[in-house]
């Protein structure tokens, strides 16, 4: 532990009280991940302390539990829109199919099976999948 990880006044960090990483002060402290584990979300609170790990490369916020609400319920519309914001990462532009699971799309752009066809077989498949 570097002495500038322990920090509780917040002199050194912007008023922010600064912890070493697996260090929680306080039961009452808990993350975002945290929180949500509980059923909770941090409702625009600012984080109250924070914990450092990697010489300051990464930091995770504290949030008090006692100021936390619970988690909006998912609703028919929110459902609708997640169901549409996957199916943009889930489905294959070049073939058309829908995936159980996120596709590559900014490094191959398409799905592993289309990624190992040649343009002119790419093509005549997204011709298919058009006029089906």
């Amino acid at each position: 532990m570097r002495a500038i990880d322990l920090d509780p006044t917040g002199e050194q960090h912007g008023g922010l009280p600064t912890y070493p990483w697996k260090y929680r002060p306080d039961a009452n402290l808990l993350t975002r991940r945290q929180l949500r584990e509980r059923g909770l979300r941090p409702a625009g609170q600012e984080p109250c302390a924070q914990l450092v790990c990697r010489g300051g490369a990464r930091v995770a916020y504290l949030y008090r539990a006692d100021r936390a609400l619970p988690v909006r319920p998912m609703t028919p519309g929110r459902a609708a829109a997640l169901d549409r914001a996957m199916a943009a990462r889930q489905t294959c532009p070049v073939c058309a199919v829908r995936y159980d699971h996120c596709l590559p799309l900014k490094t191959l752009g398409c799905c592993l099976p289309c990624s190992e066809l040649d343009d002119q077989e790419r093509e005549l498949l997204a011709a298919l999948a058009l006029t089906a």
